[in-house]
């Protein structure tokens, strides 16, 4: 029978407004109230949710782990699920999205997983720069995402991660294993080298704990050394071997765009598939020439290139869109689509009704477009 699931620490359905800060609402100005609180508390706000580095901690390489302690208008999140972070770099506010990698604790805290990348504006000053003691800004937006657990915990479970992909199932494996581990699971993880992976003595101790949990270390660039580790890229071969009752098992995959989606298609007798791609979504070839992009808001007219993203294709034209993952998880950089038609860069669909929420990081122009940008 399948576990039902408690969430260890539920996402609050509902925000956190004093009766006090409901009457004062009309007649203060947030900002000027934030400066004062500051003066008192770093992490005090009168709405924002912000949240003081506790502890880090080198994961991998290339990675650090840093553990938040956010104040009370954080809402929470599920595990498997995104959070945004907005730093102030060079005077320009840039949000980017993380995934917790695990459950939150009992005081609130919770820890995010971050790899330097090369170039990368925010990773760079969380990797570099980030201290315990630093404040960091938590959204916009609550908590996003579909890669949790659901409610009814499968029998049995294949989680395929690639590189950063780790870090949603990372979560999923620390609530799996607080709940006792209720279903047989089984995670192949992907790096090029060794020193890149992370959480690697804390998973094998999760399996040494647990005998429905398997932990194995695909490697791509290195040999193997320990009797978990193996050579080689996702394929139907290995996951015969490595998951032969792969028919039985729900899978959730997270990695790159490419990696995610060989396994959506070696995973078409799954009962279930669950993938995210940290990777942008890529030109669709085939749609080629220019389209008119009308920005309603901004009465600006673009000719902008036909299969491209809109957002890399706005931001080639010199316009900064608000954007978090670039991969049609978080909205932050959703508008609405007034008329035209524009194309689903994950699915390939088109759409020519108007949207409320054309996901520019996903969407491109199949026709004329007129935004409400």
């Amino acid at each position: 029978m399948s576990a039902v699931l408690r969430p260890l620490i539920p996402v609050d359905p509902t925000p956190r407004a004093s009766g006090w800060r409901r009457w004062l609402a009309p007649v203060v100005s947030p900002p000027v109230v934030d400066f004062w609180l500051r003066k008192l508390n770093p992490v005090l706000s009168w709405d924002r949710p912000l949240a003081r580095v506790v502890a880090r901690s080198q994961e991998s390489r290339d990675a650090v782990t840093l553990v938040l302690k956010p104040n009370r208008h954080f809402r929470g999140y599920v595990p498997g699920q995104h959070v945004n972070l907005t730093a102030e770099l060079d005077g320009v506010r840039v949000t980017r999205s993380y995934s917790p990698t695990d459950v939150r604790q009992a005081d609130g805290a919770f820890s995010i997983t971050v790899k330097h990348i090369p170039g990368g504006r925010v990773s760079g000053l969380l990797c570099e720069r980030t201290q315990v003691g630093d404040v960091l800004e938590l959204g916009p937006g609550d908590a996003f995402g579909e890669m949790h657990l659901p409610r009814e915990v499968p029998e049995k479970m294949l989680l395929l991660a690639a590189g950063s992909g780790i870090t949603p199932l990372m979560s999923l494996v620390r609530q799996l294993s607080a709940l006792g581990m209720p279903a047989d699971t089984t995670l192949l993880y992907w790096t090029r080298q060794r020193d890149e992976r992370c959480f690697t003595a804390e998973l094998r101790a999760i399996a040494a704990r647990h005998p429905h949990f398997r932990v194995r270390f695909l490697l791509t660039r290195d040999a193997p050394q320990k009797p978990d580790e193996a050579v080689g890229r996702i394929d139907s071969a290995l996951l015969l071997r490595k998951a032969p009752d792969l028919a039985k098992r729900t899978v959730f995959a997270c990695g790159p765009a490419g990696f995610v989606r060989a396994a959506r298609e070696l995973a078409t007798d799954a009962p279930r598939f669950c993938g995210e791609a940290f990777t942008p979504a890529a030109m669709v070839q085939g749609d080629g020439g220019t389209v008119r992009v009308e920005l309603r808001r901004s009465r600006k007219t673009l000719e902008l290139a036909s299969g491209m993203p809109l957002l890399a294709a706005l931001e080639a034209e010199g316009l900064q869109p608000l954007y978090g993952c670039r991969r049609g998880i978080c909205q932050t950089c959703a508008c609405g689509k007034l008329a035209g038609v524009s194309r689903n860069l994950d699915t390939g669909e088109l759409q020519a009704e108007p949207e409320q929420a054309l996901r520019l990081c996903v969407s491109s122009a199949r026709s004329d477009l007129v935004l409400d940008i």
